[in-house]
């Protein structure tokens, strides 16, 4: 791996397309509303859902997952190998949860790392994504079925041979998915989170 500028180019990258707080800005944009003071204050797709719509949440979701693909692609692009387009895309889901739009604060990283997954291995992404879709299907809770996508990346990818810079991704990106839910983990143990059928309007607030 080059240790040189062009990793520091697609780690900077990642870390700025990541910060970019498209949950907020958009709906903003369509609602006239932060949505921080809404639902689970999250910016991220689900509460986008409940807050302005499933079309706003579809685009949120594209958008934040793009942050994630991108700096990969362009890491493989510029040559850099496939440790540094795991640093790029691991500085891709830090900007989504610490982001300098939010002075430090931000969303959960799961669409994100949805799209890093992408850019990296497309069948490790969809397998998490299912166990994603079923998960939510029986518990109706997004944050229940989101530690446990994160929580089969790594095991996907051993199960699949993936190489070792991307076994190292998961392992972060499982981590980094489990602490920023901990908020959700006290609400599921105490039976007060959100499920995903929530609906708020701000309007009527």
């Amino acid at each position: 791996m080059d240790w040189g500028p062009g990793l520091a180019g697609v780690v900077i990258l990642g870390y700025l397309l990541g910060s970019l707080p498209f949950g907020l800005w958009l709906v903003k944009a369509t609602r006239g509303v932060d949505i921080r003071r809404y639902g689970s204050g999250n910016i991220g797709t689900t509460n986008v859902l409940r807050v302005a719509g499933p079309r706003v949440a579809a685009a949120v979701l594209l958008a934040d997952a793009a942050k994630g693909w991108l700096p990969v692609v362009v890491a493989r692009a510029a040559g850099l190998g496939e440790p540094a387009a795991v640093l790029a895309g691991v500085a891709a889901m830090a900007g989504h949860s610490w982001s300098i739009w939010l002075r430090g604060k931000g969303g959960k990283g799961v669409a994100t790392g949805l799209g890093v997954l992408l850019g990296l291995d497309a069948r490790v992404a969809l397998a998490a994504f299912a166990v994603w879709i079923g998960v939510v299907a029986l518990s109706r809770y997004s944050s229940l079925g989101s530690m446990s996508a994160a929580v089969s990346v790594p095991l996907w990818m051993l199960l699949w041979h993936a190489p070792t810079a991307h076994l190292v991704f998961g392992g972060v990106a499982a981590l980094v998915v489990l602490v920023r839910h901990r908020a959700n983990i006290g609400r599921l143990l105490r039976g007060e989170e959100l499920p995903i059928t929530l609906k708020i309007d701000p309007r009527g607030d």
